[in-house]
């Protein structure tokens, strides 16, 4: 497995193997494509009391709420909320990829995902996010910042997710 630089991730796009739309060459860096964040998010009900049961049947949807981030939207030191890439991702089945936080939002103290990073090979959706506010002052997110990166690596053999998020398109 290896990590895919800028000239060979432009050509995977250019020859239609990897899909991101939209799409601009200049969110590709030496080794990753920048993602933005996009309009919705999903946040916690106010009113839910703990503890959670975590199971393999647990929906996050339903201790949550959708919402629109108009201007901007206010995270709380020590809140997370799921937010999800603009981007819709398109992987052929011999990449994958790996979310990461970009640096610029890190140094205020923003997680970009819990432990959920990996891309699996074969996607076709966008990134749903589980943003994390670790800082000890709140952190206003904008839509359309360039929230994280993705970076791709070839797999030995090949694969197509078909799980649970397989076509997610929101938080």
């Amino acid at each position: 497995m290896c990590v895919l630089t800028r000239e060979v991730i432009l050509r995977e796009i250019e020859a239609g193997r990897v899909r991101i739309d939209p799409f601009c060459p200049t969110q590709v860096g030496a080794a990753s494509i920048d993602l933005h964040l996009a309009e919705e998010i999903r946040v916690p009900l106010a009113n839910v009391a703990g503890p959670l049961a975590l199971t393999d049947d647990s929906d996050p949807h339903e201790q949550t709420e959708l919402l629109k981030i108009h201007d901007c939207f206010v995270l709380e030191p020590g809140q997370t909320i799921h937010g999800v890439t603009t981007e819709r991702i398109e992987l052929p089945p011999d990449l994958c990829g790996w979310l990461e936080g970009r640096s610029r939002t890190a140094r205020f103290g923003l997680t970009v995902h819990a432990t959920s990073g990996f891309v699996h090979p074969g996607v076709r959706n966008r990134q749903v996010l589980e943003m994390t506010n670790v800082s000890n002052v709140a952190l206003a997110l904008h839509p359309g910042i360039r929230i994280c990166q993705i970076v791709l690596e070839r797999t030995e053999g090949e694969a197509i997710y078909d799980g649970r998020f397989a076509t997610q398109t929101r938080p």
